[in-house]
């Protein structure tokens, strides 16, 4: 794919919804990417929140995004985060986006959800799952000492968003982090649970959070 790939949003509010959902993943994850893919009319923006560990990528939680575009060229790549925003603030105020010609290599952006066969498990509402992140964040900044090594802090991090909540249906910490972080969930609109052999995915009318 060469840099003059464009995805055109038709309107400038899209780009800049895209712009603010980077920003948000951006913050949990600052040297992360965003696979952009276009399918048919649609953009699929997919980020790694917490990025996994392993050949299968245990513990991976991605954010998805998936908005209505205009025609735009045909595009399949992963970018940084940095190079994204770069563009966008030189394209301004435009509908177009003018895809960065350097791709990185993100070991999760291999990993592909399946996009039927989903077994629904549940809803949650968006405070109870934002009060699961807090409770998650809350717990990752009181049991990290002043001077604790890097490794200490990492296997904090694992477990703590590890854990499974004591709602029903319960959901894996991480789910609620990815979901609160990107801004997903809003109290009193329901967040969908659902299963997929190993992956779970949180979905609202913003988005699409999946762990395996």
């Amino acid at each position: 794919m060469t840099g003059n790939a464009q995805i055109d949003f038709g309107d400038p509010r899209g780009l800049a919804d895209l712009g603010t959902y980077l920003a948000r993943a951006r913050k949990a994850n600052p040297d992360g990417a965003v696979r952009l893919q276009v399918l048919g009319g649609l953009l699929v923006a997919t980020v790694a929140v917490i990025e996994g560990s392993g050949l299968m990528g245990d513990g991976t939680v991605l954010g998805m995004r998936v908005v209505t575009i205009a025609p735009s060229d045909a595009v399949d790549s992963t970018v940084s985060f940095a190079s994204v925003s770069d563009r966008l603030a030189r394209d301004g105020a435009g509908s177009v986006l003018s895809v960065p010609p350097t791709t990185v290599r993100a070991p999760w952006s291999g990993l592909t959800p399946p996009r039927d066969g989903w077994e629904p498990v549940g809803q949650l509402d968006g405070e109870v799952v934002d009060s699961i992140a807090r409770q998650g964040i809350s717990q990752v900044a009181e049991g990290t000492p002043n001077g604790a090594g890097a490794h200490a802090v990492e296997a904090l991090r694992r477990r703590t968003w590890a854990a499974m909540s004591d709602t029903v249906p319960p959901i894996a910490a991480a789910l609620a982090f990815g979901a609160h972080v990107l801004g997903f969930t809003v109290a009193g609109e329901p967040a969908s649970i659902s299963a997929h052999g190993r992956w779970t995915r949180l979905s609202t009318d913003r988005g699409h959070v999946l762990v395996r």
